[in-house]
């Protein structure tokens, strides 16, 4: 039976800590971070992917701005919105809630954040540097599974890692941040040949290629680690992409959905915002 590691205890206690940061800034009447959200439409996932992270700011104490605009907004109004957050000095992070309506060059928009607010690690400027293994903004949700990782006492160093899913969010970042830390990655993806053989060899499995419980004990090794990341609705349910159910007798740890790497995506989020305040302060 596997060891279950709760991303939503892990990211309690990290922002336990965030927030008496906070609140020693508030006690010296010092200036607070601020986090500015950018959604556009009306996606109902967005809105409440976008109120999570209001609520988070809200728990530790960070300050949040929410701009929601109409579906109807134009490329050159989101971009102008952008830039003058840019150029705010009391904005520490910026988001755009993402996917953006289909009339949207999201690639466009993206680039438009100053790489100094880009706390979702997304512009060309920090994925160069990250790649370059230069001080930078990394993926959110990358960060939590390794901070996930340290919290479980997992031994990266020399392991074989398998990442399923090469999306420059998830997977491509993960698989370099196994790398730094000394396991032995292979990437493998909707086209791998004998995918299950490939992932069965791994001490380290790292799940995120989009398909409700496609992972079953076929894929798993004898007491691998495994994390999913995948978030699925089956039957108005939330599910990964794997299943738990089959896997966890076999996993040494695990981690679930939901409660699993989904809270520590946002708290590395109030992270990397946090981290930006303080190298903005100290300039």
């Amino acid at each position: 039976m596997a060891r279950i590691l709760w991303g939503n205890e892990l990211a309690g206690k990290l922002r336990d800590q965030m927030k008496r940061e906070v609140d020693a800034l508030k006690a010296e009447n010092k200036r607070i971070p601020m986090l500015a959200v950018v959604l556009v439409g009306d996606d109902p996932a967005s809105h409440s992917y976008v109120k999570g992270k209001a609520k988070a700011c809200e728990q530790i104490g960070i300050a949040e701005q929410t701009y929601e605009l109409p579906e109807s907004t134009s490329q050159q109004d989101l971009i102008q919105l952008i830039q003058h957050l840019n150029a705010d000095n009391c904005v520490d992070g910026i988001l755009v809630q993402l996917p953006l309506p289909a009339h949207f060059n999201q690639d466009e928009v993206i680039q438009t954040i100053d790489p100094g607010k880009d706390v979702d690690g997304l512009t060309y400027i920090n994925q160069g540097k990250f790649f370059n293994n230069q001080s930078c903004f990394i993926p959110c949700t990358p960060l939590g599974i390794m901070e996930i990782l340290k919290e479980g006492n997992v031994d990266i160093s020399g392991k074989s890692a398998c990442v399923i899913g090469r999306s420059q969010l998830v997977g491509n970042p993960v698989a370099q941040l196994l790398m730094r830390a000394n396991a032995t990655v292979t990437m493998c993806h909707s086209r791998t040949q004998n995918l299950a053989d490939v992932s069965r060899q791994a001490d380290i499995l790292i799940v995120a290629i989009g398909k409700a419980r496609m992972i079953d004990a076929s894929y798993v090794k004898d007491g691998a680690v495994v994390i999913d990341v995948g978030v699925n609705r089956v039957e108005g349910k939330l599910c990964g992409d794997v299943d738990f159910d089959a896997v966890e007798p076999r996993a040494s740890i695990i981690t679930p959905v939901p409660k699993g790497v989904g809270p520590m995506t946002i708290t590395m989020l109030l992270a990397n915002t946090l981290s930006s305040y303080e190298s903005r302060e100290n300039k």
